[in-house]
C-alpha cells in the first residue's frame, strides 16, 4: 500500500474494493483475536512499548483513518495516534472466583464484539484482561476492522509482534500444508485425463457459479435451530462466545488413516456435531436444507511472509482481503450410509468429496469478478449488499488459519492458547479454527438467546471424540 501527498499535505492513500464492502452501510466485519497468557500481565509498559515501536509501524493503516474525499473517493488518511483510546484496561470485580471471571470475561468478549470501533480513530484495539480464568492467568485481546485486512494479514502481524518463547532470535514456523489426499496418477496418466477434466472443470464452474448466484440473491436456507432467518438485522444482535481445542496429532491420525486433508477432517466433524445438535433441538431439522459458508484465501499460498514483504508492490502474498466463499452444503444424517448412523466419518468423506468437485472449478473467481463489475457499475454500496446477501442467506460461517508450532510469547508474556472469532455477518453461527503449538483451537460465534452454547459445544466435542475412537 503506497501513500501519497496531495495538495492539503495530508498522507492518504486509496481504500481497497474490499475495504469499502467491509465499511459499507450493509457490512461491517471485525476480527477479535484473543491470546491467552500463561502467567499473569505483569509489564504494561513493554506492551505499550511493543505498540509503539513494532505494531504502529507494520503499517501506515494502523495510524490511519478512513476519509472521503473528492466525487466521494474514500482513501485513508494519517492521524497521530492516542494510545489511551486504543489500549483498553477494563476492571472486573477483585478477589472473585475462577468460574466468576470465566462469566465476565464471555460477557465482555460478546459486549465488545458488538461494540462498533468509533470511525474518528483507526480501527483497532486492545484489551488488556488481568483477571485469571480456568484457562488462562490473563488475556490479552486484538480487535481489529476486517477492512485493515484478513486473518492472513493479521497472521503476518503476529510474526513482526511476537517471538518464540524458546528461542527469541529464531522466527515462529508453520506446519506443512502438504495433504494425504490423493493427487491422482503419474505425469502421462494426468496428460491423458487433462482433457476430460477441463471439460469437467467447465461443467462445474457454470454449475457452482449458477447456484453461488441464486444462493446469493434468491434462494435461503431453512430456518432452523441454527438460523434464525425470516427478519433482518441478525448482526446486530448479541453473541455468546465460546471455544474448545482438540489434539493436532489426533486430527493427523485421522487424516492419514482416511486419506483426507485436515480441513476435511476438522470440517466434518463440525458439521456432524452442529447436524446432531440440530436434531436434538428439533427432529425435523435434522434433515432441513442448511450450507456453510467457507471462508477461502484466494492468494497462491506457499508460507506465511513477514508484513515487510506483504505490503510492497506486486508481493506474491500481499497485504489486505483477499478471499472468497465456498457454498458448502451441510450434509443430512439422511445422506449416511446408515440413516441411524452416529459415525462422524460419513461426514468427512461428502466433505471431502464435496470441497474436492469445488476445487476443479473457478467459481469463485468468476464471483470476484461479478463483485468487481457491480463495483464498477453501481458503486461499492451495490458489491458490499451482495455480499451481505450471500452471507445472509446461509446458515453458518467457517474459517480457518494456520498458526505457529512453536509457543511465542508478546512482551515476554507467554501465549498458552489462540483463537479468533469474526464479528458482525448476518449469521446466527459462525465458526473459526486455528491450530497453535499441538492443538486446534475452535471458536464459536453464537446468537445469544437462541442457540443453547453449551449443547452445541458438547455436541461437537462429542463428534470428535466418536472421530478418534473410530479411527483408532
Amino acid at each position: 500500500m503506497e501513500f501519497e501527498r496531495e495538495e492539503d499535505e495530508e498522507v492518504v492513500a486509496p481504500v481497497s474494493p474490499s475495504g469499502l464492502y467491509l465499511t459499507s452501510s450493509f457490512l461491517s466485519l471485525t476480527i477479535l483475536g484473543v491470546l491467552e497468557l500463561e502467567g499473569p500481565i505483569i509489564d504494561y509498559s513493554k506492551i505499550l512499548s511493543l505498540l509503539k515501536d513494532v505494531f504502529l509501524p507494520i503499517n501506515p493503516r494502523f495510524s490511519s483513518i478512513m476519509v472521503e474525499r473528492k466525487k466521494g473517493v474514500k482513501k485513508w488518511k494519517r492521524v497521530e495516534v492516542k494510545f489511551n483510546d486504543h489500549i483498553i484496561v477494563p476492571v472486573f470485580p477483585q478477589g472473585m472466583s475462577l468460574d466468576f471471571y470465566d462469566e465476565h470475561l464471555n460477557q465482555y468478549l460478546s459486549k465488545i464484539a458488538m461494540d462498533p470501533l468509533p470511525q474518528s480513530q483507526p480501527l483497532w484495539q486492545i484489551h488488556l484482561i488481568k483477571y485469571p480464568t480456568n484457562n488462562s492467568h490473563g488475556n490479552i485481546i486484538f480487535k481489529i476492522h476486517h477492512a485493515l485486512g484478513d486473518g492472513y494479514s493479521i497472521i503476518g502481524v503476529l510474526l513482526s509482534c511476537l517471538q518464540r518463547v524458546d528461542n527469541p532470535s529464531l522466527p515462529l514456523t508453520f506446519p506443512s500444508r502438504q495433504s494425504n489426499s490423493n493427487s491422482g496418477g503419474s505425469g502421462g496418466d494426468r496428460s491423458i485425463n487433462h482433457v476430460p477434466r477441463v471439460i469437467l472443470g467447465f461443467f462445474n464452474t457454470m454449475l457452482d457459479f449458477g447456484w453461488s448466484f441464486l444462493k446469493s440473491s434468491v434462494i435461503e436456507d431453512d430456518t432452523s435451530p441454527i438460523r434464525s432467518g425470516g427478519n433482518t438485522g441478525v448482526e446486530f444482535r448479541p453473541v455468546t462466545i465460546t471455544t474448545m481445542s482438540f489434539s493436532l496429532d489426533r486430527i493427523k491420525q485421522v487424516k492419514a488413516k482416511l486419506g483426507v486433508t485436515i480441513n476435511d477432517v476438522i470440517s466434518g466433524a463440525i458439521l456432524f456435531g452442529i447436524r446432531k445438535y440440530m436434531e436434538e433441538e428439533s427432529y425435523e431439522s435434522r434433515n432441513a436444507k442448511s450450507t456453510a459458508l467457507v471462508l477461502l484465501n484466494t492468494r497462491s499460498l506457499g508460507g506465511y511472509q513477514s508484513v515487510s514483504e506483504m505490503i510492497k508492490p506486486n508481493a506474491k502474498m500481499p497485504w489486505g482481503n483477499h478471499f472468497a466463499f465456498l457454498h458448502l452444503p451441510i450434509p443430512k444424517l439422511l445422506n449416511c450410509p446408515h440413516e441411524n448412523s452416529s459415525n462422524p466419518i460419513d461426514f468427512v468423506f461428502n466433505v471431502h468429496k464435496m470441497v474436492k468437485k469445488k476445487r476443479n472449478s473457478a467459481a469463485v473467481h468468476l464471483t470476484g469478478r461479478l463483485l468487481e463489475a457491480l463495483r464498477k457499475l453501481r458503486g461499492p454500496e451495490a458489491s458490499a449488499k451482495y455480499i451481505h446477501s450471500t452471507i445472509k442467506n446461509s446458515s453458518m460461517g467457517i474459517s480457518n488459519l494456520i498458526g505457529p508450532v512453536e509457543q511465542m510469547a508478546m512482551a515476554n508474556h507467554p501465549v498458552q492458547g489462540l483463537y479468533f472469532c469474526v464479528t458482525g455477518p448476518p449469521q446466527s453461527l459462525t465458526t473459526s479454527v486455528i491450530s497453535y503449538m499441538e492443538k486446534m483451537w475452535i471458536c464459536l460465534g453464537m446468537e445469544k438467546g437462541f442457540i443453547d452454547s453449551y449443547k452445541l459445544k458438547a455436541c461437537i466435542q462429542n463428534a470428535f471424540d466418536i472421530l478418534f475412537k473410530s479411527t483408532a
